[in-house]
């Protein structure tokens, strides 16, 4: 059952980001380097939050071209699911957010979520621990939201001396975002502006119908699945999980006559993988279980303990997080080809949060992925958000 969801989740979410492979006791990927490489200053800070995550903050604090004479205001920019930091500068100096932004003359800041790439720390757990793994690996995107990004925002604020950021969140980015702002009210006066792509929140529309079948057992899959001792989702280790599904195919007589489950397709795909070093920084399972309960009972609520819900919420269904509680001037990007947000869901949201606007994006085949891989996403969605950072700009 591991192996089913293993081989969804790598169809639904999967993005090649390019990192190179090290110790997961330490920092995993350089990314100081590939942005000193372009050209560019940084700074790294290690954050450790109240529950014990250490978690890489990087910062960009001015352009390729030193103009930091008359700085605007911090821009934190978040990841999505089993993505990372990378994610806005992966495209290079041209085209990546990061790099944009710094030429504007915003201190840009990048965040890396609890339990992934450079944040797969912690002051006591080690992840790669069969026991302490358990208890690393706990978490939902509901954490971040409510104790990850708090740190992450007051560190900035500290640090910039300044009372307020823009903030860019692509898909669980935007998730957090809301769980954040409805969860802890008070934050909603840190925030200038907000632009989330993709942000995943409300599902009574999710488009994708391997995953909304999927959800109807969710709660069994993540049981045996932990059971079994598979905690996280993709990561450094994730090679050897791949490695398991290979062999669990070849166990059940799948061959490759012209089957991309083959043995020798998954081999190949293996090789590939390592040899090129497009690794993925990985997230824990309990996330995607928690957007898979959402999906299949279609509401955007606290983590479902089940009959354990009264004892831990007082109720019997999990508390739906109450987006009217979110007072910051919010954009929400989307686009009609996702297969992980509904339009209609977009929108929902837009009507339920007092300040926000909605933007489809003016390609019809933009996907889910490419508001930070694609292209043309600089024409489509990072000048557009600049322009807009500028207009509001402190």
């Amino acid at each position: 059952m591991f192996r089913v969801l293993l081989f969804i989740v790598l169809l639904a979410f999967s993005q090649a980001i390019p990192v190179e492979v090290g110790s997961a006791s330490k920092k995993l990927y350089k990314y100081d380097e590939i942005i000193k490489d372009a050209g560019y200053s940084v700074e790294t800070y290690d954050i450790v939050t109240n529950d014990g995550y250490i978690l890489e903050l990087i910062r960009i604090p001015y352009g390729k071209n030193g103009n930091s004479s008359l700085p605007k205001s911090p821009v934190l920019l978040m990841h999505g699911l089993s993505d990372s930091a990378i994610a806005y500068f992966q495209l290079g100096p041209e085209k990546s957010f990061a790099y944009n932004l710094a030429d504007k003359g915003f201190d840009v800041w990048l965040g890396n979520a609890r339990g992934v790439a450079n944040s797969r720390r912690h002051i006591s757990l080690d992840p790669d621990n069969e026991q302490e793994k358990f208890e690393f690996f706990d978490i939902t995107w509901e954490d971040i939201g409510v104790v990850d990004m708090p740190a992450m925002i007051d560190f900035i604020l500290e640090k910039t001396n300044q009372e307020k950021l823009h903030y860019i969140g692509h898909s669980q980015g935007g998730t957090v975002f809301l769980v954040l702002n409805s969860m802890r009210p008070e934050y909603n006066d840190k925030f200038i502006s907000a632009h989330l792509l993709a942000g995943v929140g409300y599902m009574n529309n999710f488009p994708n119908l391997a995953i909304r079948t999927l959800g109807i057992c969710i709660d069994l899959i993540y049981t045996v699945t932990k059971s079994a001792g598979k905690v996280e989702i993709l990561g450094p280790n994730w090679i050897k999980q791949l490695e398991d599904f290979a062999a669990y195919n070849a166990r059940n007589g799948v061959n490759g006559n012209g089957n991309n489950c083959s043995r020798s397709n998954i081999g190949h795909i293996i090789d590939s993988i390592f040899n090129s070093k497009d690794l993925l920084p990985g997230a824990a399972l309990k996330q995607f279980v928690h957007y898979g309960q959402n999906i299949r009972d279609r509401k955007f609520r606290r983590w479902n303990y089940g009959v354990f819900n009264i004892f831990r919420y007082g109720r019997i269904a999990p508390p739906e997080y109450d987006l009217s509680k979110i007072t910051v001037e919010m954009t929400m990007h989307y686009t009609v080809n996702d297969k992980l947000l509904d339009e209609q869901d977009v929108l929902a949201m837009v009507k339920d949060i007092p300040k926000a606007v909605a933007r489809k994006i003016p390609r019809e085949t933009f996907t889910h992925a490419d508001f930070v891989i694609a292209d043309d996403s600089k024409e489509l969605v990072v000048d557009f958000i600049i322009e807009q950072l500028l207009s509001n700009n402190l």
